[in-house]
């Protein structure tokens, strides 16, 4: 049989009659026998390719080790289930779960209501879990069906963002909540004093404006620490660089935020000169936060004893000792959680926002140091913060 390709005459008489449409606009002749050659030469290429069949795309196998070979590195956990029955479950999977789900029935390896309802469907879905391996885990359960008998489970682990959430939450009502104590205080005694007018007697007048004062201090105090701990958050990935001479920064932070009255409360048992990284203005606002609580919450009468010096592990070592109360043990875990505080009244009443400690966590963290907590009750308490030093 002759295969050759036919003419495509069409095509040429096109050509053809352009040429000549050409000519008649004044073209040049070699000019026009240019673009006739070059037009016919095209199309002879074009008749000339032979008909290319296109080849038939193969069919992709959904086999369970090839899902194994694509799926066992992956981070979330991931398994194949044929006929209801994993087949193949990736190292995060088996991490998570066990080895031994291999062959069980989702079902059984889940014990989930929400994860058998969504076996059953027949259609790709998802659903969440609460508490598939620890009691507050957060799971979000992908399933695509492949086909009539396969589908793939993805398992993605969102605990964090539910603390995150959570935690914003707390954080924002918390906030709220101590913010609208003093301004509820200064429009309460401000309303007083405009609606009574001259009515009210000196002293009591006084009281009254001594009161809105101290709120107002307060709610200044308190909006001051939130935007130091969102800075201080906001830079807690940037580890300083800057050279400091941490004992002569602790001796002069500690003095400022004595002052006159309470400066002879202080010991110093600093021994020579300790260099690290450190942010001076954050490393200072940690020793005043932490002096100051000594000196507030210890016994009025005591020394407050600030000490560093440099541990055998390299560490700038400070700790802070008062010899007040002490803390019971329940409290010690919770001291760094914002506005938390082991007796309310007497914080709020001597002037504290709930944030200091959380301030000063952030900070050692930052300055890839640690901070310990340690009490006895009648004894004092322990403020120990290490920071690892640079040396000699």
């Amino acid at each position: 049989m002759d295969k050759r390709p036919s003419l495509p005459w069409p095509s040429i008489i096109l050509c053809i009659t352009a040429c000549v449409a050409l000519l008649a606009g004044g073209l040049s002749l070699w000019l026009v026998l240019a673009v006739s050659l070059v037009w016919l030469g095209s199309i002879w290429l074009i008749v000339a390719q032979p008909d290319a069949a296109p080849q038939p795309l193969q069919e992709t196998s959904f086999t369970s080790e090839r899902m194994g070979e694509l799926v066992e590195y992956s981070g979330s956990p991931i398994l194949v289930i044929e006929h209801s029955r994993v087949t193949v479950a990736n190292r995060a999977a088996r991490r998570l779960l066990g080895k031994h789900l291999i062959g069980q029935d989702l079902r059984m390896a889940l014990r989930h209501p929400a994860a058998i309802k969504l076996m059953d469907k027949k259609k790709s879905g998802f659903t969440q879990i609460r508490g598939l391996v620890r009691r507050r885990d957060l799971w979000r359960i992908n399933r695509q069906v492949l086909n009539q008998q396969m589908s793939v489970i993805e398992m993605l682990n969102q605990t964090s963002e539910a603390d995150i959430r959570h935690a914003h939450t707390d954080f924002v009502a918390n906030a709220s909540h101590e913010l609208r104590t003093p301004l509820a205080s200064i429009i309460g005694y401000v309303e007083t004093l405009s609606e009574s007018g001259p009515s009210v007697p000196p002293e009591k007048r006084k009281r009254f404006l001594d009161t809105i004062l101290s709120e107002a201090n307060r709610l200044q105090s308190l909006v001051s620490d939130l935007m130091s701990l969102s800075r201080i958050e906001a830079e807690k990935h940037e580890q300083p660089e800057q050279k400091t001479d941490f004992g002569k920064l602790v001796r002069r932070a500690a003095k400022e935020v004595a002052g006159i009255d309470r400066e002879a409360r202080l010991q110093f048992d600093i021994n020579g000169s300790v260099y690290i990284n450190g942010d001076e203005r954050q490393l200072e606002q940690l020793v005043r936060n932490l002096v100051d609580n000594a000196l507030k919450y210890g016994d009025s009468g005591s020394d407050v004893t600030v000490a560093l010096s440099l541990n055998d592990a390299l560490e700038a070592t400070l700790s802070v000792t008062d010899r007040g109360e002490g803390i019971a043990p329940e409290h010690l875990p919770h001291l760094t959680r914002r506005f938390y505080r082991t007796d309310p009244g007497r914080s709020r009443a001597s002037g504290g926002t709930g944030l200091g400690l959380a301030i000063v966590k952030h900070i050692v963290e930052r300055h890839r140091g640690r901070l310990d907590i340690s009490s006895e009750q009648g004894q004092g308490t322990i403020f120990t913060v290490r920071i690892p030093a640079l040396e000699a």
